[in-house]
């Protein structure tokens, strides 16, 4: 009997660590292996300061189709609470996992090359940047079943798209192409199918070379100020700056900046 291909691949590529679903012949299903792997690939990126990116990609017809419900974790829940709260600790330890996404302060990219759906596209959306291959496409089939996706489906999906198009993907069920995923939001980007990894990694590149502390303080500040009023948001646009703007980085590049300016302004 042959042995069984992890469920994830982890490779590094300069300063990107690049995690790769890898179950291809079910349709890149999430296992409790594919989420265990992810997690201590997760925890590498966040402990690593070499490195810069963490990208999320698939190969085959599916990004992801979704939690293996084969696999899951099936005892019967008899009241609502026992449901609740195997949702908030079991499931994989996926709240757990999205809420450290959400946390490490430095980008997350994830890279759809085909269709993502259900639980695949949970955990996509607790990454910071979405692209998408023109062949790509999304839907939570949860409705079917009749329920919800309630492992950031509605709670995360509302907050990046609007209730008004998480509507249409979850009360009318019905799935969105990668055009209109990028017009309402839920992507970032979309390539030609032909040069979606190249672009994917010109792209993880750029990241890479930004300033890390502006990069982590964003991703707090982006957070923050959506949760608050609009006075609030501008108190946070104070706090992070007011940490930024002493960082040697920004007072270096600010000095380099302004000679620069009055070296034009002398040959003028």
């Amino acid at each position: 009997m042959t042995q069984e291909a992890p469920h994830l691949l982890v490779h590094e590529e300069g300063a990107i660590l690049i995690a790769t679903l890898n179950r291809p012949d079910k349709l890149n299903a999430l296992t409790a292996q594919t989420m265990s792997l992810f997690e201590q690939a997760l925890h590498r990126f966040r402990d690593t300061p070499e490195l810069k990116v963490l990208l999320v990609r698939a190969t085959g017809r599916y990004f992801c189709s979704g939690a293996d419900l084969r696999g899951g974790d099936n005892t019967p829940s008899r009241t609502g609470s026992q449901i609740r709260e195997k949702h908030r600790l079991r499931l994989h330890g996926m709240h757990r996992i999205y809420d450290e996404m959400e946390a490490i302060e430095k980008p997350i990219v994830v890279a759809h090359q085909a269709a993502c759906v259900g639980g695949g596209l949970e955990l996509s959306l607790s990454c910071d940047f979405r692209l998408a291959a023109k062949s790509a496409s999304y839907a939570f089939p949860e409705g079917k079943m009749g329920v919800i996706p309630a492992s950031n489906g509605v709670s995360r999906l509302s907050r990046i798209i609007g209730t008004h198009w998480t509507r249409y993907l979850i009360m009318a069920n019905l799935p969105v192409n990668a055009e209109r995923a990028l017009m309402i939001g839920l992507v970032h980007e979309v390539f030609p199918d032909e040069s979606f990894e190249q672009d994917v990694m010109k792209f993880c590149r750029h990241l890479a070379e930004q300033n890390a502390e502006q990069m982590g303080t964003a991703k707090l500040a982006i957070e923050l100020a959506h949760d608050v009023g609009l006075a609030q948001a501008r108190n946070v646009e104070r706090l992070a700056n007011s940490a930024l703007m002493l960082n040697p980085d920004y007072l270096e590049g600010i000095k380099r900046y302004i000679e620069a300016i009055g070296g034009k302004n002398k040959g003028g």
